[in-house]
């Protein structure tokens, strides 16, 4: 008997149980009249067809900032701070009201949920997070999520909701990441010019090497662009997320759900297995706040044989760190091997590192960094 062919991204995104998909602020708004209720309302009842055929749908908005430009006469997104903040403030508003409004004609509920970069990086605050997003969809209720525009500052901005989407996509647990733009997929060079064809399918990280990514224009809307969804998607993929990346105005088309999977866009195989919610806060979300060096045995032991990490495989610290925190471990060359949870404060280290368990005193006879709060960041060299 012939042994059935793994799924393909596509197939998974169609058969997915739950989804998240992220709409950018060029899908949605214009510098002239703010929000196209046009384009909102497609995007709504394609979400709401979805749903309708037993789908969980999680969506992330962007789209703040621009709604709130027309009502505040500004003709481009400012470029300070707090004038950004003030056009989230309004546009939060108008975006929220319009997606009730629009869901309400298919007799959806809908809960916002605003996140900023603290949530992510706070172990404690990525929980509730997850917890809130949980219940809402345990209520039938379909979450929107947007990154919090109006108090996020450049210290506590998630960056881009292309990025927030990945987060999002993991700590709800989703079978797929759909990520809508205004480019109908990845293109090997600029789809502006002639020559540059359709990536259709990215079944390997390596697939990208010769990609060519444009810029965004200056009249942007949003922060983000083809950059920002290449490493979203390579993000979700990394963790077991099939993603597909098309444009707005194909969204019915991404969200089919026959059998072989949508026709549109660019899609992306999982190249990894899914991993703990814990991984993967560790690996993409979690605030760094300094580094040690190791030597090339704990490298190995480390990366190789997924050991914990022992004062005596060290030979450098750098950082204002306390135990609990993260730290990044990097290797005789200079880059980064993996990250961690430190057990140690900074000030207790210089008299440690690179001695023998045996040759300290049995209080400090532990795991620099554990084995279950570490998560490699590249693969074991053979």
């Amino acid at each position: 008997m012939t042994p059935r062919a793994a799924p393909t991204p596509r197939e998974q995104l169609a058969a997915a149980r739950r989804i998240v998909v992220k709409v950018g602020s060029s899908s949605l708004t214009s510098i002239d009249g703010g929000i196209d209720p046009a384009r909102l309302d497609r995007l709504v009842e394609a979400l709401a067809d979805r749903r309708a055929s037993g789908t969980q749908v999680v969506l992330v908005s962007s789209g703040a900032i621009a709604a709130g430009l027309a009502p505040l006469r500004l003709t481009r997104r400012p470029r300070d701070l707090a004038t950004q903040q003030a056009a989230a403030s309004v546009g939060q508003l108008l975006l929220a009201h319009a997606y009730s409004a629009s869901f309400a004609r298919f007799d959806l509920a809908i809960g916002q949920v605003l996140l900023t970069a603290d949530d992510m990086i706070r172990r404690s605050h990525y929980r509730n997070a997850q917890r809130t997003l949980e219940r809402l969809l345990g209520l039938d209720v379909l979450p929107v999520v947007n990154e919090n525009d109006t108090v996020a500052t450049d210290e506590i901005r998630v960056g881009d909701n292309d990025r927030l989407a990945a987060l999002v996509a993991h700590i709800v647990g989703a079978d797929g990441l759909v990520l809508l733009s205004d480019v109908d997929g990845l293109y090997d060079g600029d789809p502006r010019k002639s020559g540059s064809s359709l990536v259709a399918e990215v079944d390997d990280p390596a697939d990208l090497q010769a990609v060519q990514i444009a810029k965004p224009g200056q009249g942007s809307l949003g922060r983000g662009g083809m950059g920002t969804k290449i490493t979203a998607a390579a993000m979700a993929s990394a963790a077991g997320i099939p993603v597909l990346l098309t444009s707005a105005e194909e969204v019915a088309a991404a969200l089919d759900t026959a059998a072989d999977g949508p026709k549109t866009g660019t899609a992306f195989r999982p190249s990894g297995r899914r991993m703990s919610a814990r991984r993967f806060w560790l690996r993409h979300a979690a605030d760094v706040h300094g580094r040690l060096d190791l030597d090339a045995g704990a490298v190995a032991a480390v990366i190789g044989r997924r050991r914990s990490l022992l004062a005596a495989g060290i030979h450098g610290i750098s950082g204002d760190f306390v135990a609990g925190d993260v730290v990044d471990l990097v290797g005789p060359e200079g880059v980064v091997v993996a990250r961690g949870v430190v057990g140690y404060d900074a000030a207790e280290l210089p008299g440690i590192i690179g001695r023998r368990t045996s040759e300290l005193p049995p209080e400090q006879r532990r795991e620099v960094v554990h084995a279950d709060d570490l998560v490699p960041l590249t693969a074991p060299t053979r």
